[in-house]
Formats: structure tokens, C-alpha cells, sequence
């Protein structure tokens, strides 16, 4: 809905009082509003008259912010850009290949995959100076997030029931908490 503006040829307010039986002079010549609805009309047109009007320009562009560390292309610009994006394209192909093996009915093994493609996106991160688009934070922040998580997506993979690789004492204890717990 466009906002109405004040401006040359505009009404600032409301010109009229609610109560149209009055002289016009009456109460307007004392200074005091005629009503708590007159009073909330000249808050709102005051508001309105504070406001700027919209401009026109365009947006200025982002400066002061850098890339991150090592996040040129891992190839020159000769080859396409898979071939140039090389390390994302591995982790993100290892995710569709685990997100394909999980929607086959095997849980565990597609989230192992998954975990070991953030692990591999997280040794690529560290072994290459250059990785493209994997890089989206400094070094340090994406080796941390993307290593956390991925032994976090594998160790709870391999706990998972029905038949866990691994036992967590605390995950018994947490179960146990919410009353889920066996025993």
C-alpha cells in the first residue's frame, strides 16, 4: 500500500475537525486539541511529516569486506568451473552420494558418508592453500565447524539404534532423563 507524503501540493495533516457543528475558531484559536481523536491525528501527521521521502538511488555497494583466506579458485581461469572448484564439488558430490544411500534405506552408512564428506571438506581445508568456494570463513573457523560436525554426524551415526557400532555412556543418561531408557 503506498504511503502517503507530505510535500508541495499535499496535505500535511487533517485541515478538518471531527466535530463540524463548532465554529471553525472556537477552540482552535485556544491552542487545545478538540478531541483525543484530533490529538491522535496530529501525532500521526506529525509523524508522517518527519519522515523522508523514499529515494530513488541506488543502494551503495558493499566495500571494506575481503574474502576469505585461500578462497581463489583452485585451478586457473583455463578450465571450467568444476574443474576450478574442484574441492567443493568432491564434498558436495560425497554428500549426494550419502544423501542417495540413506534414501535407500541404509541409515547408517549414508551418514557415515555425510560425516566423511565434512571431514574430507575439513582436510582439504587445511592440506590446500586454495580451495575456492569451500572457503567461506577463515581457516581456522572452517576447519573447526566443518571437523566438529563431521565427527559429531559420524560418532552419532555409528551410536544409532537399532544395533549401535558404539556405546555413549551419556546418551543412556540422557534417555534415562526422559524416561526412554531400558533398564
Amino acid at each position: 500500500m503506498p504511503r502517503a507524503e507530505s510535500g508541495p501540493g499535499r496535505p500535511s495533516g487533517p485541515k478538518h475537525s471531527s466535530k463540524s457543528s463548532e465554529p471553525s475558531g472556537s477552540s482552535a484559536s485556544s491552542g487545545a486539541p478538540e478531541s483525543t481523536a484530533d490529538q491522535a491525528a496530529e501525532v500521526v501527521s506529525a509523524a508522517a511529516a518527519a519522515v523522508p521521502p523514499r529515494s530513488r538511488r541506488r543502494a551503495d555497494p558493499t566495500t571494506g569486506t575481503f574474502p576469505p583466506e585461500g578462497s581463489a579458485a583452485a585451478a586457473d581461469r583455463s578450465h571450467p568451473v568444476p574443474v576450478r572448484q574442484w574441492p567443493i564439488v568432491v564434498v558436495l558430490t560425497l554428500v549426494a552420494v550419502g544423501l542417495a544411500v540413506t534414501s535407500f534405506n541404509a541409515f547408517r552408512p549414508g551418514v557415515i558418508t555425510i560425516g566423511v564428506a565434512l571431514l574430507v571438506g575439513c582436510a582439504l581445508r587445511i592440506a590446500l592453500p586454495e580451495v575456492g568456494m569451500l572457503a567461506v570463513r577463515s581457516r581456522f573457523t572452517d576447519v573447526l565447524v566443518m571437523g566438529v560436525l563431521g565427527v559429531a554426524i559420524v560418532v552419532l551415526a555409528l551410536a544409532s539404534e537399532p544395533n549401535p557400532v558404539i556405546t555413549l555412556p551419556f546418551v543412556n543418561d540422557i534417555a534415562r532423563f526422559f524416561g526412554r531408557a531400558q533398564g
